[in-house]
């Protein structure tokens, strides 16, 4: 009888992979939201404030969503390790029960998710 002596990590088709895919969207997100902030707040337009007020709001409610998906990753074990980003799209390696993962998003499916994303959050 044989012993495998190399564990392979579980396949991570659930709960978990799909928090750390919304965590890192939603850090996209708030690199977006920054940057259209200082875009409203120095274009000519007739009112900024309130433009970037609404983003302020929008921002805010993704910030209060990532903090609650890090108290998650505290309650499920799960530590992301390294994000790399490239010119195809982002890399993210993490830790979950102690085996370590990695998924990898094109820019296509995050441009499009984050919209999509954005766009939940406005009609809420």
């Amino acid at each position: 009888m044989a012993i495998n002596m190399s564990p392979q990590p579980p396949v991570q088709i659930g709960r978990e992979l799909e928090l750390v895919k919304r965590y890192v969207l939603l850090g996209i997100l708030m690199l977006i939201l920054d940057h259209d902030i200082r875009v409203v707040g120095s274009a000519a337009t007739k009112l900024p404030r309130v433009y970037e007020s609404m983003l302020r709001g929008l921002q805010d409610r993704v910030m209060l969503e990532l903090a609650a998906l890090r108290r998650q990753f505290r309650e499920s074990g799960i530590h992301i390790y390294e994000e790399k980003r490239g010119d195809v799209g982002i890399t993210t390696k993490y830790v979950c029960q102690g085996y370590h993962h990695e998924f990898s998003l094109r820019w296509t499916f995050i441009r499009a998710e984050a919209e999509r994303l954005l766009k939940t959050y406005m009609v809420k």
